[in-house]
């Protein structure tokens, strides 16, 4: 979901939102309106995105699954969604309204190439925090400049691209900080299973079975297997399913390529088999799918 894609969904509710949003060719800002989050929201799911998202959860509650996890966030949530993140919301309150910014691809990126701060290194596809009230402040005001900034005619873009560069430090500090301390109280088997999934949803496309993934973290099969059910309670095959198949379905419903094609970019012997593997899986042959408005399954 691009810069031109939210174009078209945002275009004909310019009127009521407009006092909301900015956009042009580099970023764009979402401040506080509950209408524009759920017209993104309320796109066909799942769907991905191709850039740097950081907002602040300003009210409300939502259930939306991020790469595969699914998160509860609240009022008071610093999140960032990176490259390649997927998205499928579940359910968000009436109230819910986020601030934020995406960075498009002619954002002139504030780090030299291996210089981005650790939160943002690609290690990690997305991030949600409950955040101190300071911390939240902060990320607010720095956005609030922004936001004043933008709106001035030719406004300076190394001044915006230095803010940015500040909330994306901001972000990273509370983002270590939080770390920092889930590291000193999870389990083995807890990291285990966060690398193994950082794995998959970079991966799956091209790697469909599970002696890639224990190859990577240095760990036999079975010790893989057992180590994700125990953290998860779910196999580590499951999991290495469920993210393919909804890369297929981002496929299918959000590009007009053949099933034949995808069944070809994702490494699948053929397209009968991609299509058995798709409807064991869904229920449904990924032409049915591609053609159905029911957007839960």
């Amino acid at each position: 979901m691009d810069v031109s894609r939210l174009r078209e969904i945002f275009g004909p509710h310019l009127a009521q939102i407009r006092k909301n949003v900015f956009f042009n060719n580099e970023l764009g800002i979402v401040h506080g309106n509950p209408t524009v989050f759920r017209l993104v929201m309320a796109q066909r799911p799942p769907f991905s995105i191709n850039d740097h998202r950081l907002g602040i959860v300003l009210a409300g509650e939502a259930d939306i699954v991020f790469n595969l996890q699914r998160r509860h966030i609240v009022a008071g949530t610093l999140v960032y969604l990176g490259p390649g993140t997927i998205i499928s919301p579940v359910k968000l309150s009436a109230d819910f309204e986020i601030y934020g910014i995406g960075l498009f691809s002619d954002f002139p990126m504030p780090f030299a190439h291996g210089q981005m701060p650790p939160a943002f290194n690609g290690q990690v596809r997305d991030f949600q925090l409950p955040a101190a009230p300071d911390d939240v402040l902060v990320a607010r005001r720095i956005l609030d400049i922004i936001w004043h900034l933008v709106h001035i005619a030719d406004y300076d873009r190394p001044t915006v691209t230095s803010l940015v560069a500040a909330l994306m430090h901001h972000y990273d500090q509370v983002f270590r900080r939080q770390a920092d301390q889930r590291a000193a109280s999870r389990s083995r088997e807890q990291t285990i299973f966060d690398r193994f999934i950082q794995l998959v949803n970079q991966h799956c496309s091209e790697q469909h079975h599970l002696g890639y993934y224990a190859s990577r973290l240095c760990l036999s099969e079975r010790y893989l297997s057992t180590a994700v059910r125990q953290a998860s309670g779910t196999t580590a095959k499951d999991w290495i399913d469920r993210a393919l198949v909804t890369r297929i379905k981002i496929e299918l419903r959000h590009t007009d390529k053949s099933a034949a094609l995808i069944a070809e970019e994702m490494h699948f012997t053929n397209p009968s088999f991609f299509a058995k593997y798709f409807k064991r899986l869904t229920g449904l042959t990924p032409l049915e799918y591609k053609k159905s408005p029911d957007t839960s399954r």
